[in-house]
């Protein structure tokens, strides 16, 4: 069973932007070619999961968000994207912290993480930001509910793909496929292995 299909429990939502060919950043793991869409910087309210208490995500999405945005130099700014929400970073790797954020590092397998992910959420939903090899972790431990993606107009040669894992149709349900600005958003809800409903 999916893991936040139980009561009381909120649901594991990795919410991200693409590519139209499915990369989440190019080749230096910039993202700077999502930044020049309009409404790309600043994303809609719509584009972005309002229910999660905790963010989740992998070294790489965390060490970009230090270098590019200044955070370091300017805490303040982790707040402007993360709120007071706590952020659980997958590393093996010992990394600086903003002053004031709450960080929490921590590595091995998405199942001996997630209790102590669940706990920090709480009844709210638990948003994997990235990157796609993460969020298909959490897939492969029957621990994500939905895939929430906003293709951007954009194609790119390479870089980091979306969701590096084969997934059969039987596993995805499409449930809406809306136009926000230049973004169409697609939200499926992931199907536990074996349920076609």
């Amino acid at each position: 069973m999916v893991a936040g299909t139980f009561a009381g429990m909120g649901r594991i939502v990795f919410d991200t932007a693409a590519t139209l060919n499915g990369w989440i950043a190019d080749e230096h793991d910039s993202l700077a070619w999502l930044f020049a869409v309009p409404g790309g910087e600043v994303p809609d309210p719509e584009l972005l999961p309002t229910e999660a208490t905790v963010m989740v995500e992998g070294r790489t999405t965390y060490e970009w968000v230090l270098r590019e945005t200044g955070i370091l130099a300017h805490p303040e700014r982790w707040q402007e994207f993360h709120g007071t929400r706590p952020a659980f970073v997958f590393t093996h790797r010992e990394l600086p912290v903003p002053e004031g954020a709450d960080i929490r590092f921590v590595s091995g397998p998405v199942s001996g993480a997630l209790p102590a992910i669940r706990e920090a959420a709480g009844d709210g939903d638990i948003w994997v930001v990235g990157g796609g090899d993460l969020a298909a972790q959490f897939f492969d431990a029957d621990a994500l509910d939905e895939l929430a993606v906003s293709i951007a107009p954009v194609a790119l040669a390479g870089g980091a793909p979306l969701f590096p894992r084969r997934v059969e149709s039987d596993r995805l349900h499409l449930e809406s496929a809306t136009a926000i600005g230049q973004f169409a958003r697609l939200r499926y809800r992931v199907l536990p292995p074996g349920d076609a409903s």
